[in-house]
């Protein structure tokens, strides 16, 4: 997917909401499991429920291999099921030497079908470079995360920058705005101004919106540009906003309750949009 269908999408539903599928079979709603695949039952209820609202879906790697084989088999139904014209990220968080990235990169982006994946850094180039060389596919860079840990290398100070600040500088010159983003935690908005400085234009996903307490308003007002620059992740704040039988009219209502809100936004911010 392009920069500019990515663009349109955010301005025909008038959202930049990304919903995080994080399927765990011990909190999905006990009646899906008498389903063949309780996971992909789970997660197509969630989409048809939440696809008005939203430009991008995340499934996150992990939940689909902790179930072996047939998560895999689940994550593929899952991707397809997706519509073709809404951005789908693979949140992998993968980043090896350069071979071992390509066949990453081979499976998320030709087996899977995902326009983007989540992807460590801290290997170097060569680790980054296999998943630009695949045209309309975008790397997304973890700079700043959203949990606790963070501070324990990414806010170190080396010379007179964070550690995640030269990661940014210095990674921005091996791709473009139009197929790098970078993930950046709500929990801490205010580094967003500094990121800006180094990279105005690049797309920016932001986990932490909901459950773990980041502020929608606050992450728009640092981080936004002249066209949007933002693609804001909600998981289990919409996903689990019930655990009954009603549990995708509940993420639906969710999923438009955020999507109104940033539309308020887009408004006051673009009122061409």
């Amino acid at each position: 997917m392009t920069r500019e269908e990515l663009l349109d999408q955010i301005k025909r539903k008038r959202s930049f909401l990304c919903v995080g599928l994080d399927p765990d079979l011990n909190r999905i709603p006990q009646h899906l499991l008498e389903c063949e695949d309780p996971v992909f039952e789970f997660n197509k209820q969630i989409i048809n429920a939440t696809e008005p609202f939203a430009v991008a879906y995340k499934p996150n790697i992990a939940f689909f291999e902790a179930l072996g084989s047939s998560g895999w088999d689940t994550l593929k139904k899952t991707v397809n099921y997706i519509p073709a014209h809404i951005f789908k990220i693979a949140d992998a968080k993968r980043g090896d030497i350069g071979n071992t990235s390509s066949m990453y990169a081979k499976t998320f982006f030709e087996q899977m079908s995902f326009d983007a994946i989540t992807i460590t850094p801290y290997m170097g180039s060569d680790s980054v470079q296999p998943f630009l060389k695949f045209k309309n596919k975008w790397s997304v860079i973890l700079a700043a995360t959203s949990n606790s840990g963070a501070v324990d290398f990414q806010y170190l100070k080396t010379g007179s920058e964070f550690l995640y600040q030269q990661v940014v500088r210095k990674s921005s010159a091996w791709g473009s705005a139009d197929n790098m983003m970078y993930v950046v935690g709500a929990t801490r908005p205010e580094t967003l101004t500094e990121i800006r400085k180094i990279i105005p234009e690049h797309f920016l996903l932001i986990p932490g919106v909901g459950a773990q307490g980041g502020d929608l308003k606050a992450v728009c007002n640092f981080g936004m540009t002249d066209q949007v620059g933002l693609l804001i992740n909600s998981s289990r704040g919409i996903i689990y906003a019930a655990n009954d039988e009603n549990f995708a009219e509940a993420a639906s209502l969710e999923a438009k309750k955020v999507r109104d809100e940033m539309a308020t936004i887009l408004k006051s911010k673009y009122p061409e949009i």
